[in-house]
């Protein structure tokens, strides 16, 4: 099972695996999605007081606020998985 963990800002990582979408919050849509999630109880807030700069969305239906840029986290995730890729090549 793959455990690969993802940095989104503040000490708080994911596991990588169960990420669905990384998206901004400007949007309406965006905007009901957190409201949902929250009457739900299944908002998870990351951000620490900070301004939300993304909205992370897992296989679950949980959905997590960073304070980290969507596009700075979607490039840790593809650098993490990148380098995990190397790894494997580099160890067979």
């Amino acid at each position: 099972m793959d455990r690969t963990l993802l940095n989104i800002g503040f000490g708080n990582t994911l596991v990588a695996s169960r990420i669905v979408a990384i998206v901004t919050p400007g949007s309406a849509p965006m905007k009901r999605l957190k409201e949902e999630a929250k009457e739900g109880k299944r908002l998870i807030d990351a951000t620490q007081g900070r301004r939300t700069r993304s909205i992370i969305i897992t296989d679950s239906n949980h959905v997590i606020l960073s304070a980290i840029q969507a596009e700075t986290v979607s490039q840790r995730f593809v650098t993490g998985f990148e380098f995990k890729e190397d790894k494997k090549k580099t160890s067979t």
